[in-house]
């Protein structure tokens, strides 16, 4: 027997994540088994079904990767069906016309309430008289259909999730209602549960997937596939999923529609992969599979009993690895609506080749795609604005002349590559005798607005591709790019020979800069002619200063780079100092009376203690300390001969 299962959803609103789930298992079981899905749509409640609501199912369905094999079944196109299997019911006289209105429905509950009693109908029309039923008719009131339930009768199945399930008649609120209400002989619209019964019949389903929700509408439809003589599908209640506080995660909350999902940025293999341990587990523990290859290790007795709360955090990281691991070609294809919906100027043709770029610096950081609006809109936009740390950045002393430096040594390129950038970072470092930290910082600030953020030589090609960097570079030293800048941009000055000339060397540089080796200052002098003007002597006098600027980082860095020496340098000369200033007091303290003597006897007890304790053998101690005991007792007058 093929296995067929079925997802029945109502268009009463937009396809919901719990439904959602409830098609993933279907699918997973009909693979798994080689069998057929089916995609059934309820849309028997008129006044709340919308044709929005089926299109919205039928393109979350289909944006999930579950296609179906056969439908979309509309069940409003199958009324005339039901109809006729409830007439065939109310002919076996396993369902009947009930008049009651519904004023004395309320006054029933009302006195069931008022006893403490579970509400439910008391089947008081099931057996009317043809008179009564004459009688009721000619008032013109109209009736429904319902379905007659043994409160004896004792139902129970084999659920694939749950095991034994078991239910009595008398628990399922009595007569059941399988049609609305229709004057005369007319027969209303079918209801759900009997309208689903019908529907699983004709489409031969074998097994029935769905929420533990359904577990009371299961015992009631098992006693109308009896009823119509035919065999009972196999059912498999899952687990509900819950929100955080552990209730129903219900259409009501901020986040359930699976459209929704789509808009925040999650890819569909992701969400369908999250969906799938919604309550299920693989027999290996993995836990990012597709969906092919969940199906090829789905079984219900990995199905949870419990519900199944929502992480948040759990289907982000799970989306994450998934862009992580997409190649730039297939996630540019993913992002180009994205940046399109943000209104950036995109051309997914023409620029290509630069959005892939782009697409393979960010992607590593995304982790849903959304995140690529704010990752990537320095690349976008002509000017960014500062933060407050790459502004305080910019203010230090140096940052202004790596920039210059960096103009400068741009307006040898026609092209730039990262090979390039880098190189110019390495030349800037060593023309301003900086630290690398503080180019690299300064770039970052000056190029992006932000001292954190993608890779800075990647994001340098790009915007010098978009020619953006220059221009942000001018904006931030406040230069007009068409006149150039009013100080030295000359990447490699010349200096003449009579100039003072310095290198100081900067403090250690963090372990992921590369430092040039440490050199000593080494200072020449020359004394400037007599037709030295006085932008030479205002030369050598800022290069002057800039030496005595640098002293302290040079100091600073030769105790890091020599600490281990100087340290023991340090502890040698405390120790030396310490020892003369113990001689010297010794000697001062020689030379007040008694302490001389006083320190003798110390010296001659501790000298005493040391034999006694250390060099005499303890045979030797005990003798010696019974003499001393003997000229004791002697010199007391206690001492008594040996006999």
């Amino acid at each position: 027997m093929t296995v067929r299962v079925r997802i029945a959803p109502s268009p009463t609103g937009n396809l919901h994540i719990g439904t959602a789930r409830t098609a993933v298992f279907n699918w997973l079981f009909a693979r798994h088994q080689g069998g057929q899905f089916i995609l059934r749509v309820e849309d028997t409640d008129e006044e709340r079904s919308r044709p929005e609501f089926t299109q919205n199912i039928l393109d979350g369905l289909t944006w999930l990767g579950l296609n179906w094999d056969a439908g979309p079944v509309f069940q409003s196109k199958r009324l005339d069906l039901y109809r006729e299997r409830v007439k065939t019911l109310i002919d076996k006289g396993l369902a009947y016309r009930c008049y009651t209105t519904s004023e004395e429905l309320d006054e029933i509950r009302e006195g069931q309430k008022a006893r403490n009693e579970a509400p439910r109908y008391d089947n008081r029309h099931r057996n009317l008289t043809v008179d009564e039923i004459a009688k009721f008719e000619a008032e013109g009131r109209p009736s429904v259909i319902r379905f007659k339930i043994e409160d004896d009768r004792q139902i129970v199945w084999n659920d694939l999730v749950r095991g034994e399930v078991s239910w009595r008649g008398s628990d399922l609120g009595g007569d059941m209602v399988i049609a609305r209400g229709s004057s005369g002989t007319g027969i209303g619209m079918p209801l759900y549960n009997l309208a689903v019964v019908v529907d699983d019949i004709d489409m031969r389903i074998t097994q029935v997937i769905r929420g533990e929700d359904h577990i009371a509408n299961t015992a009631k439809q098992i006693l109308l596939y009896e009823a119509f003589g035919v065999a009972v599908p196999e059912f498999a209640h899952t687990p509900l999923i819950l929100d955080v506080s552990g209730k129903k995660l219900s259409k009501r909350d901020n986040v359930t529609g699976i459209s929704e999902f789509q808009a925040m940025g999650f890819l569909p293999e992701a969400l369908v992969n999250y969906m799938t341990l919604l309550g299920w587990s693989s027999p290996d523990n993995q836990e990012l599979f597709t969906l092919d290859e969940a199906a090829q290790k789905f079984s219900f007795d990995r199905v949870n009993k419990a519900g199944a709360k929502f992480d948040w955090d759990k289907l982000d990281w799970i989306n994450s690895q998934y862009l992580h691991q997409m190649s730039p070609e297939k996630l540019t294809e993913k992002l180009i609506p994205v940046w399109q919906q943000a209104g950036y100027p995109v051309d997914p043709e023409g620029n290509r080749p630069w959005l892939e770029q782009l697409s393979a610096l960010i992607g590593p950081s995304l982790t849903r795609l959304t995140d690529a609006v704010e990752l990537s809109r320095m690349f976008f936009v002509d000017e960014v604005e500062l933060s407050d740390e790459a502004a305080a950045e910019l203010e230090k002393e140096g940052a202004s002349q790596v920039l210059e430096a960096v103009i400068g040594h741009l307006k040898s390129h026609e092209s730039l590559t990262a090979a390039d950038a880098q190189d110019i970072i390495k030349q800037v470092t060593k023309q301003l005798n900086v630290k690398k930290g503080l180019v690299m910082r300064s770039l970052r600030a000056g190029l992006t607005g932000e001292l954190h953020g993608p890779d800075l030589i990647q994001s340098w090609v790009l915007l010098y591709q978009r020619e953006l960097d220059k221009t942000r570079l001018h904006k931030v030293l406040k230069v007009d790019e068409q006149e150039g800048s009013t100080l030295t941009q000359n990447p490699e000055p010349e200096t003449p020979q009579d100039q003072i000339v310095a290198e100081i060397p900067t403090s250690k540089p963090p372990v992921d800069e590369i430092p040039e080796p440490p050199t000593v200052p080494v200072v020449t002098t020359g004394i400037p002619d007599a037709g030295a003007t006085n932008d030479q002597l205002e030369r050598i006098g800022k290069q002057v200063r800039e030496i005595l600027s640098y002293l302290p980082d040079y100091v600073t860095g030769f105790v890091k780079d020599n600490q281990k020496p100087l340290t023991t340098v340090g502890l040698l000369i405390a120790a030396l100092v310490s020892l003369r200033v113990l001689v010297a007091v010794l000697e001062v303290l020689n030379g007040i009376p008694l302490v001389q003597p006083t320190f003798e006897i110390v010296g001659m007890a501790y000298s005493g203690w040391f034999i006694y304790r250390y060099l005499l053998s303890a045979a030797t101690r005990q003798e010696l300390s019974a003499k001393v005991e003997e000229i004791k007792e002697q010199i007391t007058g206690n001492h008594s001969p040996k006999p």
